[in-house]
């Protein structure tokens, strides 16, 4: 294993895995190849992993933050690279915690630590399996910005459930509201997010309770550090059915993937308010390449009928309303995506956003 006394830069950590390294223990790694991929699928390197004469490939993606965001953002860009190729995923990281690691179990992709800790799996040749090596990278930072991507779902949680008894609780409500296809967020960030609800005064703690006092506050806040889409890229293509087949088709193909899917805000607005929706159907996905097979749809610009956008952060799929088994956007994903559009699209927010409100009051 790599011994660092600080947290390496990604040329450092390269530099030592160019030298043969990195091991964990019955395993050796050795390097292959370099930096590969797209714009949008680049990995760091490729590494051959050796145990005796069992040999298996990875796509390594290292991050020097281990934050369950990067962690996410890790698993999610190796499992697009190995999506085509005959790869496994493999993710490297300072420091995986039990949770962390368990993470990684659900989703399939083998991951080390700087510490000692991981987990690599290939089926039918090797299992290793390593937790308990202490953090040699302490860090308490606090979250940059509570309002934005999936720290922004602690927020969300309180505008579709204003009170709550305990921490747990509100984690409960998350885990609930979550894709069960996608890891949700720890207490940990559960705590440093309600922390900084309560200094913004939008969430209060009176007689041992947890209240959302200003709701209108806090769908300010939100609007007003969202991030739009625009990162993420999008396959458009021709689906040959319409309406209520095309979303049982999607439905289908996405469950044989197990992949996540949801539709946009933007493509759900008529589930909360006056709006015709368009032609085409936008919905996120972190798998679209395979989806399109699966559903063998042809890919174009000419008259498309559904727009799959690659993304698998779980705060676009969190909430998600179902109509007949399909996963429509949370009305608050659909007020901000409103809210980050044309003059159009802001007036229509208004009705999101008094569907909000009203049902925030039917509570209570």
């Amino acid at each position: 294993m790599l011994h660092f006394r600080k947290i390496p830069s990604h040329e450092e950590f390269y530099g030592r895995l160019k030298a043969g390294r990195l091991d964990f223990p019955p395993l050796k790694f050795r390097l292959v190849a370099g930096e590969a991929g797209d714009a949008n699928t680049r990995i760091d390197a490729v590494v051959q992993a050796e145990w005796g004469t069992q040999r298996a490939s990875f796509a390594l993606e290292y991050k020097a933050v281990f934050t369950p965001k990067v962690l996410r953002e890790a698993i999610a860009t190796a499992k697009a690279y190995v999506a085509t190729t005959d790869l496994k995923p493999l993710v490297v990281v300072p420091f995986l915690s039990e949770e962390r690691l368990k993470e990684l179990e659900q989703e399939a992709v083998s991951g080390i630590d700087l510490c000692g800790n991981g987990f690599v799996v290939v089926p039918h040749q090797f299992a290793v399996y390593r937790s308990g090596a202490p953090n040699r990278f302490p860090s308490s930072a606090p979250i940059k910005n509570i309002y934005q991507k999936n720290s922004s779902i602690v927020c969300r949680v309180f505008l579709a459930k204003p009170r709550y008894g305990a921490v747990t609780a509100i984690l409960t409500e998350i885990e609930r509201r979550s894709s069960p296809k996608q890891p949700t967020i720890g207490l940990a960030t559960v705590s440093k997010v309600l922390k900084g609800l309560e200094d913004d005064l939008i969430v209060s703690r009176p007689d041992r309770e947890i209240l959302l006092v200003q709701p209108d506050k806090l769908l300010e806040k939100l609007a007003a550090n969202f991030i739009e889409a625009k990162q993420w890229p999008s396959f458009r293509a021709k689906v040959h059915a319409e309406g209520d087949l095309l979303l049982s088709l999607l439905l289908r193909s996405s469950g044989e993937l197990n992949v996540p899917i949801a539709a946009t805000g933007k493509a759900s607005v008529s589930q909360y308010a006056v709006m015709q929706r368009g032609p085409v159907l936008s919905t996120y996905c972190p798998a679209p390449e395979a989806l399109l097979e699966r559903l063998s749809a042809n890919p174009t610009d000419r008259f498309p009928n559904l727009e799959l956008i690659q993304t698998n952060e779980p705060f676009l799929y969190f909430d998600a309303r179902t109509e007949q088994g399909f996963p429509w956007a949370s009305p608050i994903q659909v007020y901000l995506e409103l809210m980050a559009g044309d003059k159009r699209d802001r007036e229509t927010a208004e009705q999101v956003r008094d569907f909000i409100l009203n049902a925030l009051r039917a509570q209570g």
